[in-house]
């Protein structure tokens, strides 16, 4: 199975009308320190997951650590994709993404890269159990 590690682009997810649907018609868990805000679409988009990633001003007023952070999530889920990538494709869904820093410290690359393995783990197996019925 070829495993791509990039994150282009067209994985990030943007426009307003898709945030706020996210937002407000989805569901969420928490991992410590990310809280994970999902749902499944059948839109025929070109990627199979659209992701948003989120630190709040109000936790770290400094732009700093907030891109440094945005950063550390970045490359913790660009290394650990690949198994939310082939599950919602052995599914045939689509899904929309959304990480939330809501620790008040900041964290290193290796402890965030094991609660986001850990969350992605917990996603997919949501997914796989989610009927296929249910999908807006």
């Amino acid at each position: 199975m070829n495993r791509h590690f990039g994150f282009s682009k067209s994985e990030h997810l943007c426009g307003d009308t898709r945030i706020s649907r996210l937002f407000t018609q989805g569901e969420s868990f928490i991992v410590y320190p990310l809280r994970v805000v999902y749902i499944v679409t059948t839109n025929e988009e070109k990627e199979v997951v659209s992701v948003l990633i989120s630190v709040p001003k109000k936790r770290f007023k400094r732009a700093v650590k907030r891109n440094k952070l945005k950063r550390l999530i970045r490359e913790a889920y660009r290394h650990n994709k690949h198994q939310l990538i082939d599950t919602m494709i052995a599914n045939g869904k689509k899904l929309h993404l959304a990480f939330n820093y809501v620790s008040d410290e900041e964290m290193d690359l290796d402890a965030i890269s094991k609660k986001m393995k850990f969350a992605l783990e917990k996603l997919s197996a949501k997914i796989n159990s989610q009927p296929t019925e249910t999908l807006k």
